[in-house]
């Protein structure tokens, strides 16, 4: 392997972690306590009427971009297109689509594709899984 094909890989990779890392943020960043019930940005920016289902599909649709410019072939191409037209479409209707948000995730559903396709399993169980979020609360001086 040449130095040009190691640099090549090292790039490949670190766009695929970028795109990893967004997809989670957008679909499961947030755990809901007690169950197994995850959400993320897109159901959160979902609950703005009108704009908010279309802000997450720009961003759906720049994760599908970084796919094509890596060299994703156009059938898996048009199955990702199709996941953030579901996931844009449906979430779009007032209320039943803010609860569709919290159960289809077309980022993740995506990035599992992406994933498959360059044989990065582990990037794939990693978005799955998620990393619990540091504790950020200040801790108060205990009382004299």
């Amino acid at each position: 392997m040449t130095t040009t094909d190691t640099l090549l890989e090292a790039d490949r990779r670190r766009r695929l972690k970028r795109i990893g890392k967004v997809a989670r943020l957008m679909d499961t960043a947030v755990r809901i306590p007690g169950t197994g019930i995850r959400f993320g940005g897109d159901a959160i920016v979902g609950l703005i009427p009108g704009i908010g289902d279309a802000g997450g599909g720009l961003i759906s649709l720049w994760m599908i971009n970084e796919a094509r410019r890596l060299g994703m072939p156009n059938a898996k191409i048009v199955r990702m297109l199709a996941n953030v037209g579901v996931d844009v479409g449906l979430g779009s209707i007032p209320l039943l689509g803010d609860a569709f948000d919290l159960y289809f995730k077309a980022n993740r559903r995506n990035f599992d594709i992406i994933a498959d396709h360059f044989g990065e399993h582990e990037m794939r169980d990693h978005v799955a899984e998620g990393r619990e979020m540091k504790d950020i609360t200040p801790k108060t001086p205990p009382r004299r």
